[in-house]
């Protein structure tokens, strides 16, 4: 499985979601999760699997429970593949400054009542 199909999962971006904010047990995890998608503690459970499997997240016992935490290195790697593009939009993004840049020196050049938009006879409007 890809990071972005991993990432592409809204149950699994919601438990990120909840790891960003700290270390939290398989039991919260499943409470929140489990509550806002409908979705039992298998099901829970196997997203956090493939979390874990995928690089994202990390687990450790504490007594009888398990904690999980995200792992920056899954979240680093799918950064670094959108690195590739960045220049596709950064590009993109630069000429569309340039262009609104270039507009507004333009209308703060043009005098108030220029000939473009005078009638026929003269008189603005």
């Amino acid at each position: 499985m890809h990071a972005f199909d991993v990432l592409g999962d809204p149950v699994r971006r919601r438990i990120l979601d909840l790891l960003a904010a700290g270390e939290a047990s398989a039991g919260e995890v499943v409470a929140v999760v489990g509550g806002e998608f409908g979705i039992t503690q298998p099901a829970v459970s196997r997203q956090l699997r493939i979390l874990r499997e995928h690089g994202f997240a990390t687990v450790r016992p504490e007594g009888a429970r398990r904690l999980y935490s995200i792992d920056p290195g899954g979240i680093d790697d799918a950064g670094r593949q959108l690195e590739r593009y960045r220049g596709t939009w950064e590009a993109g993004l630069a000429a569309l400054h340039t262009e609104v840049a270039r507009g507004r020196r333009e209308r703060r050049a043009e005098p108030l009542g220029a000939p473009d938009e005078r009638n026929d006879d003269g008189r603005d409007g």
